[in-house]
């Protein structure tokens, strides 16, 4: 358990320091940068990734694709936090489990039963009622996309994974080496284009920020995995625990701690999002049975 509550910690953590971003004038797409080249430094020494496996067996399209939108998905979750706040954000990401879920039907032949439709009718209500803003608030006008864009974002990501999941050739642990690396040198890239052409300085504090965000981003697929793997005979509570774990925390530090505002419809989803993932959980622990 303490690998979860440590996971959630992270997670948050990252929404938090995303939050504090502007505030402090950081500028996001360094930090991303920067995350990505600390988090190689961590994959290496904590994953220690077979390197011998890397060559011709390579399925590079995929790869490519999860590096390129690593750093983008990102930098939407950052305007995502500061346009509508960490709690609503931190919901769109958790919701987007129901992209995957869908792909598991389409594309995996996974089967369904009726609390997991339940649940998904549901999780697709939570995402209206928690995107809504009424019209004449000043995050309205682009906040729900950003927050859409963050839903469907983090959704395609996870199917991606699903999908080098299934890469037996190489191991995961070399595979999630092999993306980071990819979306930093992309992020690297853009980052040095936009420091020649419209003169953005690379400032220390974003590296050092980056590295921060690194830590802490790092952190929660680290510990996220070894949750996995303590409680490998009850997936089901590592999968529920994280998920409602951060929409609370997320939800909660928001509220409390940022002075975030809720509408009632907001909530209504808030409580939409928990049920559904109640749900599907319940489903997944009758499937094992």
């Amino acid at each position: 358990m303490i690998y979860l509550i440590l996971s959630i910690i992270c997670s948050v953590t990252v929404g938090v320091l995303l939050k504090l971003a502007k505030r402090y004038q950081i500028n996001i797409m360094q930090a991303v940068t920067w995350n990505y080249l600390f988090a190689i430094g961590l994959s290496a020494f904590f994953f220690k990734p077979d390197f011998s496996t890397i060559g011709t067996h390579i399925s590079t399209p995929i790869y490519i694709v999860i590096g390129i939108l690593l750093p983008v998905i990102f930098l939407v979750q950052g305007f995502a936090v500061r346009l509508t706040g960490l709690a609503r954000t931190d919901i769109a990401q958790r919701l987007s489990l129901f992209i995957s879920l869908c792909a598991a039907y389409f594309l995996f032949n996974e089967h369904f039963d009726r609390l997991k439709y339940v649940g998904l009718i549901l999780g697709f209500i939570a995402i209206i009622f928690t995107m809504y803003r009424k019209s004449g608030s000043p995050s309205s006008k682009n906040g729900w996309l950003y927050l859409l864009l963050v839903f469907v974002g983090f959704g395609i990501i996870d199917v991606c994974f699903k999908l080098v999941s299934q890469i037996t050739v190489i191991p995961y642990a070399t595979s999630l080496f092999i993306i980071f690396c990819i979306a930093f040198i992309l992020s690297l890239i853009y980052i040095l284009y936009l420091a020649i052409t419209k003169k953005t300085k690379l400032q220390l504090v974003n590296f050092i920020c980056g590295c921060i965000l690194g830590l802490f981003n790092f952190g929660n697929i680290l510990f996220y995995l070894k949750a996995h793997k303590a409680m490998a005979d009850n997936p089901s509570t590592v999968f529920a625990a994280m998920n409602i774990g951060v929409i609370i925390a997320g939800s909660f530090i928001g509220i409390v701690l940022f002075k975030e505002r809720l509408s009632k419809w907001n909530y209504f989803g808030l409580a939409l999002a928990l049920a559904a993932i109640i749900l599907i959980t319940l489903s997944k622990l009758h499937a094992v049975r």
